[in-house]
């Protein structure tokens, strides 16, 4: 009897088998399915692990555009400052000269005081006594001082000054001895011009000092803007006597005498 003499020893090969999920399928065949029933184009969705996936863009907001909103802002206000200017220059404008006057700081109303020594008009001669200085008013003689803008280099008579007033002058007086210069800017005022007079006057207690009949105004400032509202606003208009003539007056200067109410070229009147 033969023997057989033994081989190498063989192992049986084994075969591992794979993983199934729950429904019997492995993993992968689910991914696969996953990714079969994306549409075309669409992302994949973020795990949500930092550093993992593509984050969703944040839209960026377009910044808004002011300007529109500023313009018509300005127009608004600038609108609305006509309209205000409007209703102030109609209401200025619908105000009597005497309202005027009384918005002139510093102007003193004599009027308002019913003084039977500055409100009387009768013609008197010579020398008369009067409530203020320079007068704004009272009896005074029968002729006036000529008032179409004269520039009197010397002081008049107060006589004849107060008369120019009833006819509506404004009779501008500065102390003797003011910088010519400043005499100048008044000169300006006042030189030419209808119902006008200038004059030096002694004692004064400003640099300036207007009337007109029952209204002054002093001042140390011969460009004080007031002047020429003061002006403005009671010249002709402060007049007791409308009409009435400033030309053919008495052009003399000094103290009143019996020559100066009357002569060649003079006539008396109201």
């Amino acid at each position: 009897m033969s023997m057989s003499t033994p081989g190498p020893e063989r192992n049986p090969s084994t075969v591992k088998a794979g993983r199934t999920s729950g429904q019997g399928k492995p993993p992968a065949g689910k991914k696969a399915g996953a990714q079969a029933s994306r549409k075309p184009g669409q992302r994949p969705p973020t795990t949500g692990k930092g550093g993992k996936g593509r984050r969703t863009p944040v839209p960026i907001k377009p910044a808004r555009n002011f300007a529109p909103w500023i313009v018509a802002g300005i127009v608004v206000l600038i609108a609305g400052g006509i309209v205000v200017a409007a209703v102030i220059g109609t209401v200025q404008g619908s105000k009597g000269w005497e309202d005027k006057m009384a918005d002139i700081k510093g102007v003193v109303d004599y009027r308002a005081q019913k003084n039977p020594q500055i409100d009387s008009r009768n013609h008197k001669d010579g020398t008369l006594q009067y409530a203020t200085t320079p007068p704004v008013g009272g009896d005074h003689n029968p002729l006036w001082q000529n008032c179409m803008g004269d520039i009197y280099d010397q002081p008049i008579a107060n006589e004849h000054a107060v008369h120019s007033l009833e006819h509506g002058a404004v009779w501008v007086t500065y102390k003797p001895g003011l910088p010519a210069d400043q005499i100048n800017v008044l000169r300006q005022k006042v030189e030419g011009k209808e119902y006008m007079l200038m004059s030096p006057y002694t004692g004064l207690d400003k640099n300036v000092s207007l009337q007109v009949w029952g209204y002054q105004y002093k001042t140390d400032d011969v460009n004080d803007k007031n002047i020429d509202a003061f002006i403005k606003n009671g010249r002709l208009n402060a007049s007791m006597e409308p009409g009435a003539a400033c030309s053919n007056g008495n052009t003399t200067t000094g103290p009143v005498t019996a020559a100066s109410t009357g002569g060649p070229g003079m006539t008396t009147g109201n």
